[in-house]
């Protein structure tokens, strides 16, 4: 009985040093993953804008074009401003004098704004837009679905936007830049996003050398 007690506390101590030192290598990799993000971002904000064509893939490319918007297929993207106030971000699709349509993040509306179109479209003709070409990530588990009828959006969903508009459109989206507009209020996109990786890492790896010390100090004990 103590032999099998002795197994149990050796293969708890072997899985729980294994799970903190996985999580701890998780988050080292996180890290990496972090930094090569900030680095690009910080390539992306000091780069030259060019102009905007589908076959740019480069994440966080500053871009410009001139073009038409298209406001009747225009969505709603829920978020939340830096104050933490529930809202939308207004995606509108953009005709380019190219023949080419792109995706535009025009800034963050307050939802009572929502059907306020007049305020919200004013811009007409032909316009100059310059921003940040960003990729669309898949939505994780947790968003919500769409809710298309209503125009209400979690996540930017090609198929859906497809269902939507009868429209498709590439995998990237036009952040638009310009501090003269207020409405809506365009997103600043910055280098200083949370990195605190490193510090998981250290916290996880601890608890397992902290585990191990005191195996140890029990198996000197016994």
């Amino acid at each position: 009985l103590k032999l099998k007690r002795l197994f149990l506390f050796q293969l708890f101590v072997a899985l729980f040093i294994t799970l903190f030192c996985v999580l701890g290598t998780w988050q080292l990799y996180r890290l990496q993953w972090k930094m090569e993000l900030i680095s690009e971002i910080t390539l992306g904000l000091n780069s030259t804008p060019v102009t905007y064509s589908n076959s740019i893939k480069k994440n966080y490319q500053r871009v410009v074009t001139n073009g038409f918007y298209n406001f009747k297929d225009q969505i709603y993207l829920y978020s939340l401003n830096e104050k933490g106030k529930p809202g939308f971000d207004v995606i509108t699709p953009f005709n380019t004098v190219g023949k080419e349509i792109v995706l535009v993040n025009r800034g963050w509306i307050p939802k009572e704004l929502k059907e306020e179109l007049l305020e919200i479209n004013s811009i007409q003709g032909n316009t100059k837009i310059i921003g940040l070409l960003k990729k669309i990530h898949k939505a994780n588990i947790f968003k919500p679905d769409n809710d298309i009828n209503a125009n209400i959006w979690f996540s930017i969903n090609l198929d859906d936007l497809e269902k939507f508009t009868g429209k498709k459109f590439s995998n990237f989206v036009i952040y638009l830049e310009n501090l003269d507009i207020k409405t809506p209020l365009p997103r600043i996109i910055t280098v200083d996003v949370p990195n605190n990786h490193l510090k998981y890492a250290i916290t996880w790896y601890s608890i397992a050398i902290s585990i191990l010390l005191y195996y140890l100090y029990f198996r000197k004990k016994k």
